[in-house]
């Protein structure tokens, strides 16, 4: 059975970090993309960072951030591990949210139960 446990989510002041981290068990290879998603209260959960693994053909992951973290979050992955990470830094309010990790790979799709990252002004 797969499934998805995360953790690193907590309350931070404006300007800090936090490092939330996703491990993906119950699955025997490596998972093509692996993803950070967002709901921030009253709004649509959106797309924070994504990135493909690497393959013999393209030797370096592909990442994807949302314009709104772009220089401020980093997304890795330990392909090994089936895991999955998100450096975030100077943390803003607006980036108060439940934070969701997301697997696909074909017809698999898999979501966490989300962890809460709050930042204080």
């Amino acid at each position: 059975q797969v499934q998805l446990v995360e953790s690193g989510g907590g309350l931070v002041q404006a300007g800090g970090s936090l490092r939330l981290s996703c491990a993906a068990s119950g699955i025997g290879f490596s998972i093509d993309t692996m993803a950070w998603y967002r709901r921030a209260p009253g709004k649509q959960r959106e797309l924070v960072a994504g990135i493909t693994k690497s393959s013999p053909g393209i030797p370096k992951s592909s990442t994807k951030y949302a314009d709104s973290v772009k220089g401020r979050f980093t997304i890795s992955r330990d392909n090994a591990k089936n895991t999955v990470h998100l450096q975030m830094n100077s943390l803003k309010p607006e980036d108060t949210a439940v934070y969701y990790c997301n697997i696909e790979h074909g017809a698999l799709s898999r979501w966490g139960q989300g962890t809460q990252v709050t930042v204080s002004s």
